[in-house]
C-alpha cells in the first residue's frame, strides 16, 4: 500500500506524534499485547483497515501483538440463512452439532481469514489459527448453572458445544511471535476426545494474556469504556477499585463478564487491562501510545481513579 504524499504541516504533525510516542515504544518493546477484536471494529470497513494498520505498526516497532477475535453477528447471520434457530441462555448461544459446524465455518474460516488478509495486505505477517491447530486451546465443556428463588440448589443446564479454556499451548505462540508472525486466533477449543467447543472470545483473550504474562490485555468494545453512575468514563482503576464498583452496583448487567475477564487477567499477572472504544479509528495505538487513551485502564498499582471528559 503506497501512502499519499503529506503536506509540510501534516508531516510536522506526524513527526510530533511519533516523537511523543517514543517513551511508550521504549517501555513496551519486546512485550506481548493480546487484543480481543470484535464489535463495530469488525464490521465497519474504515475501522477494519484502521485496526489492521494498528496491529502492523505494533509489530514493526517491536511489540508482539496477538489477536483473538469473535464473530457472533456473522454466526447469527449464517444460521439465519440456513434456517437454524438460535437460543441463548445467560447470554451464551446454545450450540448443538449443526450450530457448531456453522461456528467453525464462520470463525475458523470466513472471519479468521478476512482478518489475516487485512493484516497481510497492510504489510504484516499474520497467520490464522483455531484452538484446534497445534492443540493451541485445550477445552472442557462449560457447565451452566441456573437458579430461581424456588430452587434449593441450582440446576445444571447443557448448552451443547460451549466450552472454557483448560490450557493454552504457549510454545506454539512463542514460536510464532519470535518468528515475526502475528497470531490471529479463532476461539474454538478441543478436548482430549477431539470434541470441538465454541468459547467466548473475551475469555480466550484473557487466558492467553494470563499464561503468556502479557504486558497488556486490550478488549475492543462498542462503548467508550467503563462508566460511572454519572455516565463519565472511568480510567486509572486498580483491581480493588473495580471490585468496589461491582459491589456497589456501578458495574452490572452485560458489562460484568467483560470486566470480570479484565479483572481476572490483571489479578493473574497481566500488567494492565484496557476496555477501549473500538468505534474510534486507531483506538489501539491511541490507548497504548498516548496519555489520554480511549477507554478504561485497569492495573494492580495503587493509583487514584480518574474520569475522562
Amino acid at each position: 500500500m503506497i501512502a499519499m504524499p503529506l503536506t509540510r504541516k501534516q508531516a510536522m504533525n506526524t513527526a510530533e506524534v511519533l516523537s511523543t510516542a517514543v517513551p511508550y515504544i521504549q517501555q513496551f518493546v519486546g512485550k506481548t499485547i493480546v487484543i480481543k477484536y470484535g464489535g463495530n471494529a469488525m464490521t465497519d470497513e474504515k475501522l477494519k483497515q484502521s485496526f489492521a494498520r494498528d496491529i502492523v505498526m505494533m509489530k514493526l516497532i517491536g511489540l508482539n501483538p496477538i489477536v483473538v477475535h469473535g464473530g457472533g453477528p456473522q454466526i447469527g447471520s449464517l444460521l439465519e440463512q440456513l434456517n437454524i434457530e438460535s437460543h441463548f441462555i445467560n447470554g451464551m448461544r446454545v450450540t448443538d452439532s449443526k450450530t457448531m459446524d456453522v461456528v467453525q465455518m464462520v470463525l475458523g474460516g470466513l472471519v479468521n481469514k478476512e482478518i489475516v488478509g487485512l493484516i497481510n495486505q497492510n504489510g504484516g505477517k499474520a497467520i490464522g489459527l483455531t484452538g484446534k491447530d497445534g492443540n493451541l486451546l485445550k477445552a472442557t465443556k462449560l457447565k451452566v448453572k441456573h437458579k430461581t428463588p424456588e430452587m434449593s440448589v441450582p440446576e445444571i443446564i447443557d448448552i451443547g458445544h460451549v466450552g472454557e479454556v483448560q490450557s493454552v499451548n504457549t510454545e506454539l505462540l512463542n514460536m510464532l511471535t519470535s518468528s515475526d508472525y502475528i497470531p490471529v486466533i479463532a476461539p474454538i477449543g478441543v478436548d482430549k476426545a477431539g470434541t470441538s467447543y465454541n468459547i467466548n472470545a473475551d475469555l480466550v483473550a484473557g487466558k492467553v494474556a494470563e499464561v503468556l504474562c502479557a504486558e497488556k490485555l486490550i478488549l475492543l468494545t462498542n462503548i467508550s469504556g467503563l462508566l460511572n453512575k454519572e455516565g463519565e468514563v472511568l480510567t486509572g482503576l486498580t483491581t480493588a477499585q473495580v471490585d468496589a464498583l461491582i459491589a456497589d452496583g456501578t458495574i452490572h448487567g452485560g458489562m460484568l463478564p467483560k470486566i470480570g475477564c479484565a479483572l481476572n487477567a490483571v489479578k493473574s499477572g497481566v500488567n494492565s487491562a484496557h476496555i477501549i472504544d473500538g468505534r474510534v479509528e486507531h483506538s489501539c495505538l491511541l490507548e497504548i501510545f498516548t496519555d489520554e487513551g480511549v477507554g478504561t485502564l485497569i492495573t494492580r498499582e495503587e493509583t487514584a481513579g480518574t474520569t475522562q471528559a
